[in-house]
């Protein structure tokens, strides 16, 4: 399995479409940051992303740190990696609408639905979010700009994400059960697709870990360890694996991901066992045995360095979470 697939299989994803709106011109709507609103959308999320697919028509998408407003058509999917708050608009200078309702309260509705504006061309979209673990925000987004925007109407799956997003927004407003599970499951997959169309895209001065993924060196190398986590690798049988140098092999990682081989390793590895300590009750031993590591007493001190608190303690702290008997705050894991 590839080091994508293997991540995102790991770590668990919680989409879902939250907006179905159509706009008339004049228009203009302003979304909040992600961090305002993630109690909203998902409460206890480490991590919220913001997307918008544009269905039909066009419209222009504004940062609010100043930058050029870029031009979005039907089929385009925009994502702030970054949860930056921006405005969507059918044209430049619209004045942000008095109308520009609060998620909490078209949230309250069924069906979830915008409609407003000036009664001139339409412009339909609909909006999502992607809640995930901290820490998988930091592998996957690194080196992400502000802005993502990639056409899905180019892409095999574009015409089936789109033809079955309508469908499911239907259903959701049908008495039917299962609607918004449906639209959950459809946003995870259109997320997924918008990294892979991006990652086609991207030039080579693009640096991150889309970007280490789509590098035959580095793409090797990430692979190889994240199909066997658990080896003892070392840089020079890892420089095998990807037919080349140690040297070329750790500077080429290094420019690309962020962090050496080995310390990319460690965090992975810490990152798979955050996940075993939360979902099972295996014992501490198994678990460090399972992400290779010989000793409880070097993976306690590989843990500790990563989330701030031993192994048994964490999980304590992630179980109280989900209970719901206490804030996350504390040790949670750095983001």
């Amino acid at each position: 399995m590839d080091a994508l697939s293997e991540t995102l299989r790991v770590v668990r994803l919680v989409g879902a479409i939250f907006i179905n709106a159509r706009f008339t011109a004049p228009w203009c709507y302003q979304s909040q940051r992600a961090d305002t609103v993630a109690t909203i959308l998902e409460p206890g999320a480490e991590r919220v992303i913001i997307f918008h697919l544009i269905t039909e028509g066009e419209c222009i998408v504004q940062m609010d740190d100043g930058t050029p407003p870029v031009t979005l058509i039907a089929g385009d999917v925009v994502i702030f990696p970054q949860g930056d708050a921006h405005q969507m608009a059918s044209g430049p200078g619209v004045p942000v609408a008095t109308v520009n309702r609060r998620l909490d309260e078209v949230f309250s509705r069924r069906p979830r639905q915008i409609a407003y504006g000036g009664g001139g061309k339409a412009t339909k979209l609909v909006c999502g979010y992607l809640a995930c673990d901290a820490r998988l925000a930091r592998i996957l987004l690194a080196g992400l700009p502000p802005l993502v925007k990639v056409n899905v109407r180019g892409s095999n799956a574009g015409a089936w994400l789109e033809a079955s997003l309508r469908y499911a927004l239907a259903e959701a407003r049908s008495p039917r059960p299962g609607g918004m599970g449906v639209l959950a499951k459809l946003a995870e997959v259109l997320f997924i697709e918008v990294l892979r169309l991006y990652m086609a895209d991207q030039g080579a001065a693009r640096t991150g870990w889309l970007a280490g993924v789509s590098d035959r060196i580095v793409g090797a190398a990430l692979n190889a360890l994240h199909k066997d986590p658990a080896h003892p690798w070392t840089l020079e049988e890892l420089a095998r694996t990807a037919a080349t140098s140690r040297s070329v092999l750790a500077e080429r990682f290094t420019a690309l991901v962020g962090s050496s081989p080995m310390q990319y390793l460690t965090q992975w590895r810490m990152l798979l066992a955050s996940n075993l300590l939360c979902r099972s009750n295996a014992p501490l031993a198994s678990i460090a045995q399972d992400v290779g590591y010989q000793t409880d007493t070097a993976f306690s001190r590989a843990f500790r360095r990563e989330f701030g608190a031993p192994p048994a303690a964490w999980r304590r702290n992630q179980a109280a979470l989900a209970r719901g008997e206490i804030a996350p705050v504390g040790m949670r894991g750095r983001a």
